[in-house]
């Protein structure tokens, strides 16, 4: 697939090329794995093709993009929250004693 043709694609025709060639490098690989790939070469035709879609779809201006609902903004409390206590961490520490010995001698 040259660039040119994907260049004159649609989002929606991008992302269903997408999932159409997601679906056969899985397939090839399991052909792979099970050593009935016959043509090895195409594992790297697609791959190739795969990160040209993604790029152009990138690249494509944001007035193509499909059009998603903004986030809801979380409702603002009057009432303030009270800062929750620090918990002081206990640790204890050990003294070591050296023992010493007596040299036999």
């Amino acid at each position: 697939m040259k660039a040119h043709q994907v260049r004159g694609m649609t989002h929606d025709q991008l992302d269903d090329e997408l999932v159409k060639l997601k679906k056969e490098q899985f397939n090839l690989r399991f052909q792979a794995a099970s050593g009935q790939l016959e043509n090895t070469a195409r594992v790297r035709q697609i791959r190739r093709d795969i990160a040209r879609i993604m790029t152009i779809s990138r690249q494509k201006p944001l007035t193509e993009a499909p059009v998603r609902p903004a986030p809801k903004a979380k409702a603002e409390t009057t009432t303030k929250a009270k800062p929750k206590a620090k918990a002081k961490a206990k640790t204890k520490t050990k003294t070591k004693t050296k023992t010493k010995t007596k040299a036999k001698g």
